[in-house]
């Protein structure tokens, strides 16, 4: 039975591994070699961007091979091929319990007004980074800077980040792990080596999946329905069938597509995502309406119709904006289910 040790995070969910107690990477084996080559070969960067789409595991392969760097200090005895943690050795426990001396893991701190977390990476968070640094490595060991995720880091923060980036201790690695590159400052984009991985495969997906204790669909229809909509993602798999997600983005999806907006559907479909206990279901909505913008813009953009596409993207952009305003300023989720039904109905009729 799962025992959880990893501290709680912004997003946590019930009885499934943070990728800090992970001790399970799937997929993801051309990145690991890369990055395993390079460190045996005494050329690891001081920085690397793993980059990809939520939930695809960027952020275990940052704690793998942060379990690496620490069993192995000395390069030239890294073996080829990335170690599965050891959940029974003190170097997982102190990693996943956030109790090692050389693992710093950065995310969106707790926010004692709402006793929930922040919307952001605050600068506070980044300045542990010096203090962390300033430590002399008790066995002249590395010493790895996880920010989880950086792209959700507010402008003081990335200026903070930056400067740690430009002059940084031998021996120190930082792992950004990033959603959207393009959120990032430049000036830190060309401080690191990215590296992007790719959403796993079906095969991989369902490894995954299942390695992290969650019930298959019964149905081949189902789980056909599962894989198509994860988009590759474990995560999104997980909220998909441990939180009604399918059913979501089912009743989203008839919302919008079914010309005029039937005002009983879109109420009822409020009321399930935007209740006080379904912070969850309330961030599937938000997921599923961004990729429906984000769907039609490129199928607009694959037809050469750019107007549309370009039109669809600024309707991407203000509805992230209206996502994360309602998150920072604790705005009422009801309306905003609704004005979001809105703003899509209105983007897909363009």
């Amino acid at each position: 039975m799962f025992e959880r040790i990893a501290p709680e995070q912004h997003d946590t969910l019930d009885g499934v591994p943070e990728p800090a107690e992970n001790p399970h990477l799937v997929g993801h084996g051309p990145a690991a070699a890369m990055l395993l080559s390079a460190y045996r070969a005494g050329k690891l960067p001081h920085a690397i961007i793993l980059t990809g789409p939520v939930g695809i595991g960027k952020a275990t392969l940052a704690f793998h091979l942060a379990y690496q760097l620490l069993k192995y200090p000395h390069h030239r005895n890294c073996p080829e091929t990335l170690d599965s943690p050891d959940p029974n050795s003190g170097l997982y426990r102190q990693i996943a319990s956030g109790a090692h001396p050389g693992v710093l893991h950065l995310t969106r701190p707790g926010n004692e007004k709402t006793k929930g977390f922040k919307s952001v990476v605050t600068v506070d968070e980044i300045r542990k980074v010096s203090r962390f640094l300033s430590m002399t490595s008790h066995d002249g060991g590395y010493r790895v800077v996880i920010v989880d995720p950086a792209d959700d880091m507010n402008t003081n923060a990335a200026n903070a980040l930056l400067k740690n980036l430009e002059e940084p201790p031998a021996r120190t690695l930082f792992v950004l792990i990033v959603h959207a590159p393009g959120r990032l400052l430049p000036t830190i984009r060309s401080r690191c080596q990215t590296v992007r991985l790719t959403p796993l495969d079906e095969r991989d997906l369902m490894a995954a999946f299942a390695g992290a204790e969650q019930a298959m669909p019964d149905s081949a229809d189902e789980r056909a329905a599962l894989v198509a909509r994860s988009g590759g993602s474990v995560r999104n798999a997980i909220l998909l069938t441990q939180y009604g997600g399918l059913e979501i983005a089912d009743a989203l999806d008839q919302v919008v597509t079914g010309g005029r907006t039937n005002i009983t559907a879109a109420h009822k479909l409020a009321d399930a995502v935007a209740g006080r206990d379904g912070s969850i279901r309330f961030d599937i909505f938000n997921r599923r309406a961004l990729d429906l913008l984000a769907d039609t813009a490129s199928e607009a953009a694959s037809h050469s119709d750019l107007s549309r596409a370009k039109a669809l993207s600024d309707a991407w952009h203000e509805a992230q904006n209206a996502i994360s305003e309602t998150e920072t300023y604790n705005l009422d989720k009801k309306q905003h289910v609704l004005t979001m039904i809105d703003r899509l109905n209105a983007a897909m009729r363009m």
